[in-house]
């Protein structure tokens, strides 16, 4: 069994705290993984051309296209993106997006695989891994653990989080608050979180190794689909 990792942060993966949780969730797995970082990569959103109806391979070329094939050979996932306004950010989003290319006539490259969904923002992390989750259903993804946590917001390096009053450290802590290296966000610090990091990854990993039905896994989540579509009617 292979699990593909993504870390979708723009950060260097030393500081940042999605591609940390994503690599604490890979190696609890106990399974060969590979993890990719999206930082520095030129991928773009879907842009509905159409022209991965026939075949499921997206026609766009971009840094996406070297990454397809470990898309589809992976048996799971775990993909971790930033809280970006209460969502993905863009590259991360992006990179789901093109995810359509597998869906078309029945492609069942993805269906019944599972996942984790990793999220991280300087208020709240729940968000991304919420909008991993979803983007998982629609490709029948078992989305099998979320792990979220509180990294340290661009207000705490830009040099201005001390005196700006529209920033996350004012926000949460007032007026007057003094940013030192201590009490900069960090998910390695939580351990609570690093806790559930591991545990995803356990999950994860035992699931795989139990040898997990593909196609009741499918149905599962088109059952959860078709549910979900039932109350737009």
């Amino acid at each position: 069994m292979r699990i593909l990792g993504i870390s979708g942060s723009p950060r260097k993966e030393d500081v940042s705290g999605v591609y940390k949780l994503v690599r604490t969730v890979l190696d609890a797995t106990d399974c060969d993984y590979d993890l990719i970082s999206v930082r520095n990569k030129k991928i773009s959103g879907c842009i509905a051309c159409l022209g991965c109806v026939k075949d499921n391979v997206c026609k766009v070329e971009d840094d996406l296209l070297p990454l397809r094939d470990k898309i589809v050979e992976a048996d799971a996932y775990v993909i971790g993106a930033p809280n970006y306004y209460s969502g993905l950010n863009a590259t991360t989003h992006a990179l789901i997006e093109r995810w359509f290319q597998f869906r078309h006539q029945e492609g069942n490259l993805l269906w019944g695989k599972l996942a984790v969904g990793v999220g991280v923002g300087g208020t709240f992390g729940h968000f991304p891994a919420d909008e991993m989750e979803k983007f998982f259903l629609y490709n029948f993804i078992e989305t099998v653990a979320k792990v979220s946590g509180q990294g340290a917001a661009s207000c705490y390096s830009c040099g201005y989080g001390e005196t700006c009053q529209v920033g996350i450290p004012f926000f949460l802590h007032g007026e007057g608050y003094k940013i030192t290296e201590e009490v900069i966000p960090d998910v390695t610090k939580q351990p609570e979180v690093m806790q559930a990091a591991s545990n995803a990854g356990k999950l994860l990993g035992q699931r795989l190794k139990e040898g997990h039905d593909r196609s009741q896994v499918t149905m599962k989540m088109q059952q959860v689909m078709m549910e979900k579509f039932k109350a737009s009617v």
